[in-house]
């Protein structure tokens, strides 16, 4: 198992798109909800722990070797929202193209032929750690911190918000993650049946609010 290629995985300069996208946070910036970094880490705690838990789940549960077209099933279960399937489905297709030239494997390039449009990304993020020689808990660990790291970058650009600060707010987090990851592969062990589908309603309805948005700086 090579912890380089963990990093690699999770380093936020990794080409998969990840960079044009708020994870909900410009929606709660507008609405009010999220003006400062004590905001930010309630914010980001309540993802993580929701729509967090459910997708990190997911990417261990398709690195574990779990049918990925199955799991792409579920993710679009576990996704009420319209424009969060339209948003996880872009992600994947970029993230399946970052994948493919860094560890070309048979699984990607099985996954990129029967959803040529995409699949979710925590999906292909999790065929993509297995390709790499990763394991379960390190995919769960990637999407993780994806969940709350896309939010506190876009909140230090949307709100002018300290970068110091932004990343005091991801190490305060730090013991949630493991927590998170930990139980996101505890679930994927116990097959598709078992794995989460915690939700955060909220984040759907802002999610569809501000597709909607004729200026926007993120893409979600």
């Amino acid at each position: 198992m090579s912890r380089a290629a963990l990093l690699v995985l999770a380093d936020g300069r990794f080409p998969a798109g990840g960079h044009a996208h708020s994870g909900g946070a410009e929606a709660a910036v507008k609405a009010g909800r999220l003006r400062n970094a004590e905001e930010l880490e309630n914010f980001c705690r309540g993802r993580l722990h929701t729509a967090g838990l459910t997708s990190a789940a997911l990417a261990a549960a398709a690195a574990a070797g779990l049918d990925p077209l199955a799991l792409d099933d579920a993710a679009d279960a576990r996704t009420p929202s319209p424009a969060l399937r339209t948003a996880a489905r872009r992600l994947g297709r970029q993230m399946m193209r970052a994948a493919r030239a860094v560890w070309p494997g048979p699984g990607l390039d099985a996954l990129a032929a029967a959803r040529p449009r995409g699949a979710h990304q925590p999906v292909v993020l999790g065929v993509a750690a297995r390709s790499a020689g990763l394991g379960p808990e390190d995919a769960a660990h990637c999407v993780a911190y994806e969940t709350v790291s896309g939010p506190a970058t876009a909140a230090v650009r949307l709100l002018g918000l300290d970068p110091f600060q932004a990343t005091a707010v991801l190490a305060r987090l730090a013991p949630a993650l493991d927590q998170v990851a930990a139980d996101a592969a505890l679930a994927a062990r116990q097959g598709i049946d078992a794995l989460p589908a915690a939700s955060a309603p909220l984040l759907d309805i802002t999610a569809e609010q501000h597709a909607a948005w004729p200026v926007r700086l993120f893409a979600s």
